[in-house]
């Protein structure tokens, strides 16, 4: 019932993934959704998220931002990065996914498409058949409320934990602990 929703693996954030080992798996090229997934919904880039893309790129592999915001906001967070992106991408419609793969030069299996949302990011992907990492949302210390969709996903998690068929799909693509 909920499969549509499911992603190929889920992990905390975008830093306890191993892109290096993505790279082993034959993929080429990252997606990434910005908003609460690289940083706090309208924040600029931080110093660890500017090393990450540039650890990413020594693995081998290409990116491109795909998100709903407008270039103004886009530009503000790539100030220090070198990225592709696409604004106003009008997620979860396949077209603009379908793009970012155009853009990168990759085929679906090569690709894997990361984001904090499951209604948005996680269906878009799958509707065009790229693998997909959920990650955690980011949520600050003082915020209590979540929406209402956070709630539904909680339980979609729920049973995705439980499914083994479908969890973890991608293998082992964690960073140690420890390190």
């Amino acid at each position: 019932m909920f499969k549509r929703f499911y992603p190929c693996a889920y992990t905390r954030s975008v830093f306890s993934i191993d892109y290096e080992k993505l790279r082993a798996k034959g993929f080429s090229a990252v997606i990434f959704d910005l908003d609460n997934t690289l940083v706090h919904h309208g924040d600029d880039s931080t110093p660890e998220v500017d090393e990450l893309f540039r650890t990413i790129h020594k693995a081998g592999l290409k990116t491109i931002l795909l998100t709903n915001n407008d270039e103004e906001r886009v530009l503000r967070f790539i100030k220090n990065i070198d990225t592709l992106y696409i604004c106003d991408a009008d997620k979860p419609e396949p077209a603009s996914y379908l793009k970012a793969l155009d853009m990168l030069g990759v085929s679906k299996d090569e690709a894997v498409c990361i984001g904090d949302q499951m209604f948005i990011d996680i269906i878009g992907a799958n509707r065009c058949g790229i693998p997909s990492i959920l990650v955690h949302f980011i949520q600050l210390p003082e915020e209590k409320r979540i929406g209402k969709k956070r709630y539904i996903e909680k339980l979609i998690l729920w049973f995705y934990r439980r499914n083994k068929t479908y969890r973890s799909r991608l293998g082992d693509i964690y960073v140690k602990k420890g390190r």
